[in-house]
């Protein structure tokens, strides 16, 4: 009997160091992390009405188009960097601009930080770590409604990162479901006769 349950302990020992090592290489393998050094848009809405995220969009694609013209040649995440941190007033007046245009009458601010807070996401295969990163913000009327973000550099802006699962909604939406009870047998419980 001695030998059964020494034999048992090792074989479940291997067993747990092989399921071990392939959940680690199948976690890695499954998401592409965003770069930490990656510049971020991140745009919130003045409010969740259907006006106001409408706004955002449109801010949202003139946005976009305009930083996408400006880095479409560059290679270099420094030069990125620079380039649309001293362009920050340029976007200040486009969004007055297109404000304007759509007859919306609201207050905004359009900031480059270093330290912009990001929820954690998951979009396809792309992981959004949760942090503080570089990124252009931009804060439309109060700020308080859904927002919308991407990663200016390198290009990924065809991601809808704001339409992305977070992570905290994906392990609700697991849990949440409903699942038959399962019987587990071992058959070397019932070897060793400890069934």
């Amino acid at each position: 009997m001695m030998k059964k349950a020494i034999l048992l302990i090792g074989l479940c020992g291997m067993i747990m160091i092989i399921f071990m090592l392939d959940s680690k290489q199948s976690a890695s393998a499954d998401y592409e992390v965003i770069p930490d050094d990656a510049i971020r848009l991140r745009i919130l809405a003045n409010s969740d009405s259907e006006a106001d995220q409408r706004t955002k969009r449109l801010i949202r694609d003139q946005v976009n188009e305009t930083i996408s013209g400006w880095v479409a040649a560059i290679d270099d995440k420094e030069e990125a960097k620079q380039l649309i941190a001293s362009r920050i007033p340029e976007l200040n007046q486009l969004i007055g601009k297109e404000l304007a245009a759509a007859g919306m009458d609201i207050a905004y601010e359009v900031e480059y930080d270093r330290s912009v807070s990001f929820p954690t996401k998951v979009y396809g295969n792309y992981l959004y770590p949760a942090g503080e990163y570089e990124a252009v913000l931009i804060t439309l009327g109060a700020g308080k409604g859904a927002n919308w973000w991407c990663v200016l550099f390198p290009p990924l802006c065809f991601l809808d990162f704001g339409n992305g699962i977070s992570t905290a909604d994906a392990a609700a939406d697991i849990s949440e479901q409903e699942e038959e009870p399962v019987k587990v047998k071992f058959f070397l419980w019932e070897w060793l006769g400890w069934s």
